[in-house]
């Protein structure tokens, strides 16, 4: 397993992160429908803009098909040039609408409007002090998820089931991040005030009830517990919780 106390520092961290982000990305604002086609977002981890657009894919219970661009990688900046025109992150493509977005502004404000049918919350505009915070917040991790590492590439994406403000999801998508590895991921945001508070000891006593006909519902059919980030990878059959164990896993299967 990795080194405890480093990881567990790691954790500390991205608490951090998700502390001066005001722990956006928990809480499921608007239940979105999935649209046809999914949505792709070129991004990078550790960039403030970009998780401004992966906390309203949280609050909007949006899946979408990440491909890493980190600064170093070879693996898709070209591909998110040719389609933009320019390396810029986020990028954002919607195959069901036609739309190419740039701007962390602009693509909240459609991701609300399309698929929210509603303006942006207060909590989620834009505002002067956000890029500066979410530097500081980005530093807080150690800017993990920034720079491209060697790694073998899979054949076929992974799927990680995450929610953007979970500090322990955040470690994994920084590796996935760092090796360029492509995956979907399943947003299974907070429904309800009573899901607060960590998988294992939840603000509200008593058995664990998902919301009826929600995302979490069907998560907890099949695994009896709603925790992430919890990791599928069709090229081996590997399924797994727990974020040292998914980070060891990545490390050992994709790693060079």
């Amino acid at each position: 397993m990795p080194n405890v106390l480093t990881h567990n520092i790691n954790v500390l961290a991205s608490v951090t992160t998700s502390s001066l982000t005001a722990w956006r990305g928990c809480m499921v604002v608007s239940q979105a429908e999935q649209p046809e086609k999914p949505l792709v977002l070129y991004d990078m981890e550790a960039c403030p803009y970009c998780r401004r657009v992966r906390e309203v894919l949280t609050a909007l219970h949006l899946d979408a098909d990440i491909r890493p661009c980190p600064k170093g990688g070879t693996r898709f900046r070209d591909e998110a040039k040719a389609i933009g025109g320019k390396l810029q992150f986020p990028l954002l493509v919607d195959e069901n609408t036609g739309k190419v977005l740039y701007e962390s502004r602009d693509i909240v404000e459609y991701l609300f409007r399309q698929y929210g049918g509603r303006p942006v919350p207060r909590v989620y505009r834009a505002r002067a002090y956000q890029p500066v915070l979410g530097s500081v917040a980005s530093a807080a991790s150690g800017l993990r998820g920034m720079r491209a590492k060697p790694a073998k590439a899979p054949e076929q994406p992974l799927h990680l089931w995450s929610f953007e403000g979970s500090p322990f999801a955040r470690l994994v998508r920084e590796r996935l991040c760092e090796y360029e590895i492509p995956y979907t991921v399943h947003n299974i945001g907070k429904e309800h005030w009573s899901e607060l508070g960590p998988a294992k000891q939840r603000i509200k006593p008593g058995t664990y009830q998902p919301l009826p006909g929600g995302k979490r519902e069907i998560f907890f059919g099949r695994h009896q517990r709603v925790q992430v980030p919890y990791l599928e990878d069709p090229n081996t059959g590997a399924a797994m919780f727990e974020s040292a164990q998914i980070l060891k896993y990545l490390d050992d299967t994709y790693g060079s």
